[in-house]
């Protein structure tokens, strides 16, 4: 499987306690405690306990492996669950409200913010170019917004 974290061996560590789940979310296995793991190039090779033949997973290709973000690291400095970042506010260097964030679009060229403004939406790069601090806490994001974007 290919790994959505910055920490796999820690992840998919033996006991850690998991489900499978669709692109919206939706549990359709589990739980599951991983028994084995193991980088294989990119990817990670990961076995199940009770779970000892191939054949018996795979039919859960294209799907997720998720864990209870309670028995995860939490986000470091700057960082921020993307699930989180709806209903973040938006501001700009000077501590101006910009809008609010309104969803999260994974496109091909990366995450783009959905954001609410005063007077109309617009969408906001997630780079570091844009998104300048985030303050998990207080739910708000600083950004530096390219000129014309929202006038």
């Amino acid at each position: 499987m290919f790994p959505l974290t910055d920490e796999p061996e820690a992840v998919y560590a033996k006991g850690r306690v998991v489900w499978v789940a669709d692109l919206g979310g939706k549990v359709v296995a589990g739980p599951l405690t991983i028994d084995r793991s193991r980088p294989y190039h990119r990817e990670w090779l990961v076995g199940f306990e009770g779970y000892h033949d191939r054949t018996a997973v795979d039919g859960w290709h294209d799907l997720f492996l998720v864990a209870a973000a309670d028995t995860l690291s939490p986000p470091g400095e700057d960082e921020v669950y993307l699930h989180e970042l709806a209903g973040f506010s938006v501001e700009n260097g000077a501590g101006e409200p910009l809008g609010v964030v309104t969803a999260v679009e994974e496109l091909p060229t990366g995450l783009m913010l959905e954001v609410q403004g005063p007077k109309r939406e617009f969408l906001l790069p997630y780079r570091k170019e844009f998104v300048t601090r985030v303050e998990r806490a207080a739910r708000r994001l600083v950004v530096e917004v390219p000129d014309g974007l929202i006038e």
